[in-house]
């Protein structure tokens, strides 16, 4: 029953995000909701920017229908008030990306914004749990500090990763079906159900955001944050019972491997500039891609296929020994180091930035000016 349950999620997600997000996008255009192409982003036409709403709508709608009418007839076996908080707490983390892009909220406000939500799900039970200290007070605060920036980082390194035509939801397509994939081997009905509305929702809304020949609407923060709270919460929620959590800590890890190492990059990167980690740029690991020679396509499907390259990796590392698990670590360690160095160390400064040489040193006197005025 479970099966055929996790089933008719997935394929109400994907029909609802298939069949409303053109309905969703007439709307955007008649409401003048249109991301304008600026020196910062990637796009360079104007496009429909209200992705999100049908993404939000396709989940949400295959969650309450499903999960209510199942717990109707076989009982509360899906937790349903936890369902609920989740879906709450996604609510509201959408609802803040919407105000984003209608407003453009300051990077404190959105930030302050983001907490809520997270609160929201710490409260009814999601929450990071460090078994190797002892039980207290001291270890209850160090778990809602943890489950915090973990929700907070996740959510905001998705959003990031939203950079260029069908990154973002192929990277979340990816992540959601080895999520499911591992509750399914672990007999995890919660998460299995969450992450097969997180899978059908993207892919039903994936057709119209990757360059086919180009994207057709962007899911913009409301999706993209949307997103990233329900993968930071299924990597919270993922269990292996079989192993020891000194090991399958690295599961969600791995699994969000990819939107973890580009958030670093970009910060070691604009770091090493001087400029602000929270102004926007074309400095993300995709940008640096197509750069390179990819095509638009390739970049969105290399996302995909990299994510589910981590994804077998961290299913190999839910049966590891602990000798085991600590290779693979530093392993992929070792090819992180090495993928950074390739991509920002090694380039040149326009493979990195997308700037020329003299772009730069306009960027370093208009700097310097600013600090002579101040």
């Amino acid at each position: 029953m479970t099966i055929s349950l996790i089933m008719l999620i997935f394929i109400t997600a994907l029909l609802f995000g298939a069949a409303g997000t053109p309905i969703v996008r007439q709307i955007a255009i008649k409401a003048g909701f249109i991301a304008v192409p600026k020196a910062d982003r990637a796009h360079t036409e104007p496009t429909a920017l209200m992705g999100g709403v049908a993404i939000y709508g396709a989940a949400a709608i295959a969650l309450t229908l499903i999960t209510v009418g199942a717990t109707l007839l076989f009982g509360n076996r899906f937790r349903l008030s936890e369902v609920g908080a989740i879906t709450v707490g996604a609510s509201l983390m959408a609802g803040v990306g919407y105000l984003d892009d209608r407003y453009t909220l300051s990077p404190r406000w959105k930030l302050l914004g983001e907490v809520v939500p997270a609160l929201v799900v710490f409260a009814a039970g999601v929450r990071i749990q460090l078994p190797i200290l002892p039980i207290g007070s001291w270890n209850i605060a160090l778990n809602f500090v943890l489950t915090v920036l973990w929700i907070l980082f996740i959510t905001n390194a998705l959003n990031y990763m939203d950079n260029a035509d069908g990154v973002a939801i192929m990277t979340t397509a990816a992540a959601a079906a080895i999520f499911m994939l591992i509750a399914l081997l672990n007999d995890q009905q919660l998460v299995s159900i969450l992450a097969a509305a997180v899978l059908g929702a993207s892919l039903g809304f994936a057709r119209y955001n990757l360059p086919l020949p180009k994207s057709t609407i962007f899911m913009g923060d409301s999706g993209s944050l949307f997103l990233g709270f329900l993968l930071a919460v299924l990597g919270i929620k993922i269990r292996v019972p079989g192993n020891s959590n000194l090991i399958t800590w690295m599961v969600p890890v791995l699994v969000l491997g990819l939107p973890i190492f580009d958030t670093m990059m970009v910060y070691i990167s604009r770091k090493r500039r001087g400029i602000s980690f929270f102004q926007g740029g074309v400095d993300h690991t995709t940008h640096r891609l197509a750069r390179f020679g990819m095509s638009g396509l390739a970049v969105a499907f290399f996302a995909a296929l990299v994510t589910g390259a981590l994804g077998l990796t961290a299913i190999f590392i839910t049966q590891a020994t602990a000798a085991e698990a600590l290779v693979v670590g530093v392993t992929l360690l070792a090819v992180a180091g090495y993928a950074l160095w390739w991509l920002e160390f090694r380039p040149s400064f326009f493979h990195r930035t997308g700037k020329t040489d003299r772009d730069r040193d306009r960027d370093r006197d208009r700097d310097r000016g600013a600090q002579d005025v101040v």
